[in-house]
């Protein structure tokens, strides 16, 4: 009677873990990604430093507090090639970006308190954590879809201008 009993409670036991497990691995299913939609504040445009001509122009969504500039492009499945992020910095300092929780491969673009651009760290790697510095102190950083600085032969030297939305 005591095995019995004991092997009943033990199914029992086996049964309810059973039931708990299956039903975490349902949650788990139930996950939805993150969808973030690109939400244009302004537009930019990229000038020739040698010739001030333009090359090429985006709508931008801009980055210009804490919250903003930490999660960046972070989650996001795509960009159109359109599109950029605009990161505006209350000063001029050495920058460093990271691809963390970044799902695109980036071109990413340092500016100096003129709007120049002074360096670029191409085709970033998604999810990768590699730090990627400015090299110099830098106050703008523009992100776009990697292979678009070289597909539009943007080099340090050139510069921006860009509008806010009001």
């Amino acid at each position: 009677m005591k095995i019995t009993l004991i092997k009943s409670l033990i199914l029992l036991a086996l049964s309810s873990l059973l039931l708990l497990v299956s039903s975490c691995k349902e949650d788990q299913k139930s996950i939805n990604p993150i969808t973030i939609e690109f939400k244009k504040e302004g537009e930019l445009s990229v000038y020739k430093g040698t010739s001030d001509s333009l090359i090429t122009s985006f709508d931008i969504e801009i980055a210009d507090n804490d919250y903003e500039t930490q999660t960046g492009l972070m989650h996001r499945q795509s960009m159109a090639n359109n599109n950029a992020m605009l990161f505006i910095f209350p000063d001029m300092r050495m920058r460093s970006f990271y691809m963390k929780n970044t799902l695109l491969s980036l071109d990413i673009i340092y500016l100096d308190d003129k709007k120049n651009i002074i360096s670029i760290q191409e085709n970033a790697k998604p999810l990768d954590e590699t730090s990627l510095p400015s090299g110099t102190p830098a106050q703008y950083v523009l992100e776009i879809n990697a292979g678009l600085s070289k597909q539009w032969s943007i080099t340090p030297g050139d510069r921006i201008e860009f509008t806010k939305n009001n």
